[in-house]
């Protein structure tokens, strides 16, 4: 099963100006190589008079879907040093698309090379970096009598909690971090005097902003 990663949050659109060219970052994650497509597509077709639209993906859990292309850059110039930004920063399942409007100042390929490299950082940190963790959805059921301290307890921990569900019983759906799950289980039962039935229902991810 995967384990925790970084990828990109809220797709934003970041534009900077080098030598008199527009260069234009979108950053947005795609968990299938069918989805990055796709987006690069959308933004060939917003900016059809732009004169490139670089972009570089890398999609699965170990990285073993990457592609980048300069779209008439000179070779290597544009969609490799993107995919490297991706790369250094580690993150997963990220697609970036850069846009150039050529403002008649040639950049020489080193030039080249730093202008992509920044516009992807800068649309990389404009979307805003979050870490996604592997939480199991642990169900505590209760007598009502403990609703009281427990719903405390756990408003007041570090375990998100989902909902709280009223029946016979009460029972408290929790997110629990997946290293932290008999610790977890050691706190309930020592908070009930070992009363609460666990279970755990489902692995889910949840997401934490970085910086």
């Amino acid at each position: 099963m995967r384990e925790n990663y970084k990828t990109i949050g809220e797709l934003t659109e970041c534009e900077i100006i080098i030598q008199k060219s527009r260069f234009i970052g979108y950053a947005k994650r795609a968990e299938t190589e069918k989805e990055a497509l796709e987006f690069i597509e959308s933004i060939k077709a917003k900016h059809r008079s732009a004169n490139h639209n670089c972009s570089a993906y890398l999609i699965g859990e170990h990285d073993s879907i990457q592609k980048a292309n300069d779209d008439g850059e000179p070779s290597g110039t544009a969609g490799f040093p993107m995919l490297e930004v991706l790369k250094k920063q580690g993150l997963k399942d990220t697609v970036v698309v850069v846009t150039r409007y050529f403002g008649g100042i040639k950049l020489g390929g080193g030039g080249l090379i730093r202008a992509y490299g920044k516009a992807t950082t800068e649309a990389i940190a404009a979307s805003g970096v979050v870490e996604r963790r592997l939480h199991f959805l642990m169900k505590v059921t209760i007598d009502y009598n403990w609703l009281g301290k427990m719903e405390n307890e756990v408003r007041n921990s570090d375990y998100p909690l989902k909902d709280i569900q009223y029946t016979d019983g009460v029972a408290l759906l929790i997110y629990v971090p997946r290293d932290k799950k008999d610790d977890f289980t050691g706190w309930i039962n020592e908070m009930t005097n070992g009363q609460a039935m666990i279970e755990s229902l489902e692995s889910e991810f949840l997401e934490f902003k970085i910086g």
